[in-house]
């Protein structure tokens, strides 16, 4: 079960020892055992193996990374110490990674020669959850309430509230770890979490939950981004195009299919999680809300528009974070990818 720590906006641990020498990622430049022309790499997951990775695991088990010329492409679970994407590109430990805005821009602004060139998720999880009886559904609404903030939430927290003109006083903030029990018992009128995780285990409770995106009030960021060297952009381009394309159809079928997605998870990539199927059904389900935009339908799956980047960028800078949209952001490579083969996009 994903812990709210982990979904932190601004997780620094680690970042400032982070190694900008480059090493080469194991096998990601040879040829692999079966002639596929681009062998084997990794992919550095966000975090442990459950339904977010849908898109993943379709691609592995439907054979999409082996049809793109790949032999392998090993997903490494997330969630642990040593696992941060940025800290595995620059030292040679993955070949790509999924992380988000929020991570990747503090590693950029100490030198790391990193990019994000797509974005599965158009919207970040993060929300306030609350419940359908006393739901919280307008940053206005947050005035006279009692939210449980995590300590590493605060500066999202803080950003949240300034962007809305909420008068942090007004507010009452509650010491919080994780704990849906004190939501429902009336400790905490709303708290801040994941809304594929937190409103749906409700949910399983039988408690009415609502919600209040993050994205939708003042915060639009990314997540689950792709992120790689420059040197990869620069060097690799055709290999990293054929990844993406993969990447595409695997996230295409995860889409379509929320209960195999689950199935996948829970019983095969997972499984040694101890996750519910019938669960991991509801939050890919959620999950698709924050994947499939207006945008992502009319442009392609994990493209971001000019204006969501510097929607990005002005959230970013929100949190303390200022960054230049080019020293952050590369949409070209799935520019020419969707250019070549426009059938890829959602029909």
């Amino acid at each position: 079960m994903a812990t709210l720590d982990r979904r932190a906006f601004l997780r620094t641990t680690g970042m400032a020892g982070l190694a900008l020498g480059l090493a080469a990622c194991g096998d990601s430049g040879t040829s692999g055992a079966g002639g596929s022309g681009f062998g084997a790499v990794k992919i550095q997951l966000s975090w442990k193996k459950n339904v977010e990775f849908a898109g993943e695991y379709f691609a592995d088990s439907k054979g999409y990374y082996k049809a793109a010329g790949f032999s392998q492409v090993e997903l490494l679970s997330g969630g642990g110490s040593g696992t941060s994407v940025e800290s595995g590109l620059t030292t040679g430990r993955c070949w790509i990674g999924l992380s988000t805005p929020t991570i990747t821009a503090p590693a950029v602004l100490q030198g790391a020669p990193l990019k994000i060139v797509g974005a599965t998720f158009q919207k970040n999880p993060f929300a306030i959850v609350s419940l359908g009886k006393n739901p919280i559904k307008d940053p206005k609404d947050l005035a006279g309430k009692k939210i449980g903030v995590q300590d590493s939430n605060e500066l999202v927290w803080n950003a949240l509230l300034k962007s809305n003109g909420i008068d942090p006083s007004s507010v009452t903030r509650v010491p919080f770890q994780s704990d849906p029990s004190m939501l429902t018992s009336g400790q905490l009128d709303g708290y801040v979490g994941f809304v594929t995780s937190g409103p749906v285990r409700l949910k399983m409770q039988g408690v009415d939950a609502a919600h209040m995106l993050f994205a939708d009030h003042g915060l639009p960021l990314v997540a689950e981004t792709f992120t790689v060297t420059q040197e990869t952009i620069d060097k690799e381009r055709d290999k990293l195009k054929a990844f993406l394309t993969a990447e595409i159809k695997g996230w295409r079928d995860a889409v379509a299919d929320p209960a195999k997605a689950a199935e996948l998870a829970a019983k095969t990539y997972g499984k040694d999680q101890n996750l519910d199927v019938a669960e991991q059904t509801e939050e890919a389900k959620m999950q698709n809300e924050l994947v499939v935009t207006p945008d992502a339908k009319a442009n392609g799956l994990f493209t971001m528009t000019s204006e969501l980047i510097e929607q990005n960028i002005a959230s970013l800078a929100k949190a303390g974070l200022t960054v230049k949209a080019e020293n952050l952001f590369d949409l070209s490579i799935l520019d020419e990818i969707y250019k070549a083969d426009a059938s890829l996009k959602l029909s």
